[in-house]
């Protein structure tokens, strides 16, 4: 529904023009907006102009005049002014709430249709009907992306979000929670997953000088029809989590960029603890101390590349191999053989995994 900001921001302008006081009240003679002092006094006056006939007559001195939204009386507008032309201005002042509950309603149903679709709450029927009734075609690409703001409730981060879009884009900008904000993007044919991301770290970019600096945003991928929307949307939902248990450090991710962590987070917990005992014999990556740590996390950094880690590390080429030694004997695996640091690595992040799904069991 319009807001009472927007109507009163709406009779200023049209008062700056016109130099006539205009008045909107609802249909039980309370005042939304208005740019005078209105007395209760016209209370009974706007109920019975509502309960009139007429769509515009003259009371009290003042013109009322009638808005309706689909032949439901949803305002009554009071013109008041020296001028001659009261009348007109009057007329105007409806015509154009009018258009605004036409324009804000049209938007309410887009977003209401756009959420829907999203949680897959549509029959495929439904889809193309309703996707018909709101003129959205339904053959174009998209993509949906996941802005989460990080932001309290108070804070409107869907207007914010809307606001860095723009109001002229072809995207739909809607919220399904109170912790993000979902774009579903129009995707050009020439548009390739590396504008896309760039798109969405300019948005992270502008999001920062609105004072969302830790806001992230995560990709789902481009769907050809209207109907797998909200498979984009799934897709960019757990790329958000993902993100945030293999890929921290980055504030933008992509579902197509997920790699091996995508497997790892759909293992059910229990088969993941077998595994972690089956490769460490009941120890734990966490039972390293920050040295080893610090020397496996390098060694894979750069591709098992022995040379290239020692230097890294500053230490000698056999410390490195040393440490390397060190690791095998209490594992039983050699990171510089391909299979060994494969398994290792998968052990690595299937503990990061099991550690993120613990902070929801408490």
């Amino acid at each position: 529904m319009i807001s009472n900001q927007i109507l009163q921001n709406t009779m200023e302008g049209l008062k700056a023009i016109t130099r006539v006081d205009l008045c909107v009240m609802d249909t039980e003679g309370k005042t939304v907006a208005s740019t005078f002092d209105v007395s209760d006094e016209y209370e009974n006056a706007v109920l019975d102009f509502v309960n009139s006939p007429a769509d515009s007559q003259v009371l009290a001195g003042y013109q009322f005049f009638k808005v309706f939204d689909e032949h439901q009386l949803e305002f009554v507008i009071l013109a008041k002014g020296d001028s001659d032309d009261v009348y007109m201005v009057g007329k105007i002042a409806s015509f154009q709430t009018q258009n605004l509950l036409v324009a804000y309603k049209e938007r309410f149903d887009k977003d209401n249709f756009i959420k829907n679709l999203l949680l897959d709450n549509l029959l495929l029927v439904d889809i193309y009907n309703r996707s018909k009734k709101l003129h959205i075609e339904t053959d174009v690409k998209r993509i949906a992306l996941i802005v989460e703001t990080n932001l309290d409730k108070e804070s409107n981060s869907l207007e914010i979000v809307r606001a860095v879009i723009g109001s002229k884009s072809k995207d739909f900008v809607t919220a399904v929670d109170e912790k993000s904000v979902v774009i579903v993007k129009e995707v050009g044919d020439t548009e390739t997953y590396e504008d896309l991301c760039k798109y969405a770290r300019s948005i992270k970019e502008m999001l920062a000088g609105e004072g969302m600096p830790e806001a992230r945003i995560a990709l789902g991928t481009v769907v050809n029809e209207i109907k797998d929307v909200s498979r984009s949307y799934k897709e960019a939902k757990m790329t958000l989590d993902v993100g945030k248990i293999f890929y921290s450090e980055r504030s933008v991710v992509a579902y197509s960029n997920l790699g091996i962590g995508r497997l790892i987070y759909q293992l059910p917990i229990p088969l993941c603890k077998m595994f972690i005992r089956e490769i460490f014999d009941g120890k734990s990556p966490d039972d390293f101390d920050e040295e080893t740590l610090t020397t496996i996390n390098k060694f894979f950094e750069n591709s098992l590349n022995v040379s290239e880690t020692s230097r890294q590390l500053y230490i000698h080429r056999n410390t490195l191999v040393y440490r390397l030694d060190k690791l095998q004997k209490s594992t039983g695996l050699d990171l510089r053989v391909f299979e060994d640091a494969i398994t290792f690595k998968i052990a690595l992040m299937v503990v990061k995994y099991m550690k993120y799904m613990e902070t929801f069991e408490y």
